[in-house]
């Protein structure tokens, strides 16, 4: 597969969560959605959801609405032209505070956000601010590879926008398999050094290098895993428990 990965690293925050917020909370509200809109630095920030990777599934944006009502201004970003958001030019994502990626195909997501020119504006607008985060398939698709079941099964997908270094797995925990695989996959080259979030973790970037991870759930699990001869060697990264 062709891919159309950027060379460096894209300036500004992104915030890469292997699970959890508003989409696994009985309430919608959760402490990393919560950190999310304080990165923003605004006391009422306007945010935008991308579920692009679920089809732009309504009740996947109404959750979202929900959960972010009263403390954000909101909108949804529906490149399939859903009911009741109905198709925006993506451009109005240079206008947030933060850009929230949702969860589902990541290779689906991938393809549709580059026929609508949403890399270029992502990366302009994360030069200039906009806090960039997402979950599952909305925490791979920034890097330049990651651990995707886009297929059916769990598989290594060698393309990404490259906006951060290497590769990603979410689930890490939470999934059957996702840790097994991961290992199997950096041993074996099939993809580079992997950043791995279990549920309720989170990454957060600065300009292309890990800054801190943080968690909503004590014990939660992050993990570096680096290829060293033809071994996986898993480096754990301190997890910062949210309050």
């Amino acid at each position: 597969m062709e891919t159309t990965r950027r060379p460096h690293p894209a300036r500004g925050t992104i915030v890469t969560l292997g699970g959890g917020g508003f989409s696994d909370s009985a309430d919608g509200r959760s402490l990393l959605d919560d950190h999310l809109l304080e990165l923003t630095g605004v006391t009422s920030p306007a945010v935008c959801f991308v579920p692009t990777a679920s089809g732009d599934a309504v009740g996947y944006g109404e959750r979202f609405e929900q959960g972010f009502a009263g403390r954000a201004r909101t909108s949804v970003l529906s490149l399939f032209g859903q009911a009741p958001w109905g198709y925006t030019d993506p451009a109005m994502l240079l206008e947030q505070d933060l850009v929230y990626v949702g969860g589902g195909s990541t290779a689906n997501l991938l393809a549709v956000w580059r026929h609508h020119g949403l890399p270029d504006i992502l990366r302009r607008a994360a030069e200039q601010g906009t806090v960039l985060a997402g979950i599952s398939a909305g925490m791979n698709c920034w890097f330049e590879a990651s651990s995707t079941d886009s297929y059916g099964p769990l598989a290594p997908l060698s393309d990404g926008l490259g906006f951060l270094p290497g590769a990603a797995c979410p689930h890490l925990l939470g999934e059957e398999g996702r840790r097994d695989s991961l290992r199997r996959w950096v041993a074996a080259g099939d993809l580079p050094t992997t950043h791995a979030a279990d549920d309720h973790v989170a990454f957060v970037w600065r300009d292309g290098a890990l800054v801190e991870a943080v968690g909503e759930v004590d014990n939660g699990l992050a993990l570096r895993v680096e290829r060293v001869g033809d071994r996986a060697v898993e480096h754990e990264i301190p997890v910062r428990r949210l309050r």
